[in-house]
């Protein structure tokens, strides 16, 4: 057969890893999929949405307008709620960050912003910093683009900031600064570890951004998809609240996991010299994501109906969360060597066991799980290879999202019994965070 012609962006890009794992919880009868981070269908506001969109085909005017092509940007009521909520959660108004609604943009999913991103920022050879562990369904738009992805470690208060300078002093001695483009952070209840980027570590994430924008400037991509989902203590500032030039920091986030992925809608606030380019891409690619559903989605903000959702939401997940951590005390306080973070939010327990002890996708444990009955995400996915070309490979991500809290303590009682059967003598502490 004569071989196609692929461009080279095709020949780097790959099938995500994770793939695997999706099509085996939906084959395999009688798993517990601790695995893949979908949302709870038992929690979908299918009541809310019929209303809503109801009400819209039912109006012969709004249905015309709801059903015709939109803009390429956006819904301008849609744009104009969704920065008063992002504002207000900040305790700011827009005029403050240097924000309106022509900031805007609404993409097919968050998904969709971070491949444009991706094509307005990115030449082959450029770097990105991200957090190690980091969103690994990030770093395949990374490979497609063919960037160097660096990684700076993080401990219980998220990225370690102090770790992040060193590699930005270290790229200036060596003159790569001139390549990085973006410090890529999911901030809030980190996908896949479930950690929150403190506080006081977020005025100075932008300070460095500024202090190392010499010759050209350094972004930050705020990935603020899991915000909502906060089950203990009080809400934290975005890092764009400590952009106000809005110059620095791509804020973005889905309507996905707060409200419904079949939504498919996501959204990013941003710079405005970046904002145009990112529209004429954009508009090579679709013209605009479905207008139907930004007007659905701006009924539900005006309605309320979507604040009350996410109320709901949080303590549902509140409950899933506290039956995956009360299964793993149980299951494994008596054995040395194991880890799991405490997650204030989000859908992710990060557990860490032994090195001898390798969760990798071609090891023995996923093998042994999945012959009892669970499956989960092996944590070497989350790394890209260090300077000597090392990944941790002892790591595992659960996801509380889609289980019942009976499912979810089953199933960690099958890892532990995966743990039993090959032999393995670990010890749980519970480190990197706390419950309030």
């Amino acid at each position: 057969m004569i071989p196609l012609p692929l461009s080279q962006q095709a020949l780097r890009t790959a099938d995500s890893p994770i793939s695997y794992f999706i099509r085996k919880a939906i084959e395999t009868d009688g798993l517990i999929s601790l695995a893949a981070g979908l949302v709870d269908e038992s929690n979908f506001p299918i009541a809310d949405l019929a209303e809503a969109t109801a009400a819209i085909l039912d109006d012969p005017v709004a249905a015309r307008i709801a059903l015709q092509y939109g803009s390429t940007q956006g819904l301008p009521k849609l744009r104009e709620q969704i920065v008063q909520m992002v504002c207000a959660a900040d305790g700011v108004r827009p005029a403050e960050l240097n924000l309106s609604a022509k900031d805007v943009v609404l993409t097919t999913g968050s998904q969709q912003l971070l491949y444009l991103l991706g094509e307005a920022l990115f030449d082959p050879g450029d770097i990105v910093i991200c957090e190690a562990p980091s969103y690994f369904v990030y770093h395949g738009v990374l490979q497609t683009r063919g960037v160097r992805a660096m990684s700076v470690p993080m401990d219980s208060d998220g990225m370690d900031i102090d770790a992040l300078e060193a590699l930005l002093v270290k790229l200036a001695a060596s003159g790569e600064i001139a390549k990085l483009k973006l410090i890529y952070t999911v901030d809030y209840f980190q996908n896949p570890t479930g950690l929150t980027l403190a506080a006081e570590r977020r005025p100075r994430l932008v300070e460095l951004a500024k202090k190392y924008s010499t010759g050209h400037r350094i972004l930050i991509l705020e990935d603020a998809a899991y915000r909502e989902l906060r089950y203990d203590g009080p809400d934290l500032p975005s890092i764009k609240k400590y952009d106000p030039t809005n110059q620095y920091v791509i804020y973005t986030s889905t309507f996905s996991k707060p409200c419904a992925p079949g939504l498919k809608t996501g959204y990013a606030l941003m710079p405005q010299d970046l904002l145009g380019v990112v529209l004429n891409l954009k508009g090579n690619h679709d013209f605009g994501s479905s207008n139907l559903i930004q007007h659905v989605l701006s009924r539900l903000l005006a309605s309320g109906a979507y604040a009350r959702h996410v109320e709901k939401l949080r303590g549902s997940y509140r409950v899933k969360r506290d039956a995956m951590l009360a299964a793993l005390t149980e299951s494994f306080a008596d054995l040395p060597g194991v880890t799991w973070t405490i997650p204030a939010g989000g859908m992710y327990v990060w557990a860490t066991f032994p090195e001898e002890f390798p969760t990798g996708p071609s090891g023995d444990f996923v093998k042994r799980c999945l012959e009892e009955g669970v499956l989960y995400v092996p944590g070497e996915f989350g790394h890209v290879p260090d300077d000597a070309g090392m990944i941790p490979t002892n790591e595992t991500r659960l996801s509380f999202g889609v289980s019942t809290p009976d499912q979810i303590a089953e199933g960690i009682r099958r890892m532990r019994r995966a743990c039993d059967a090959l032999r393995v003598a670990p010890m749980l502490t519970m480190t990197t965070g706390t419950l309030a």
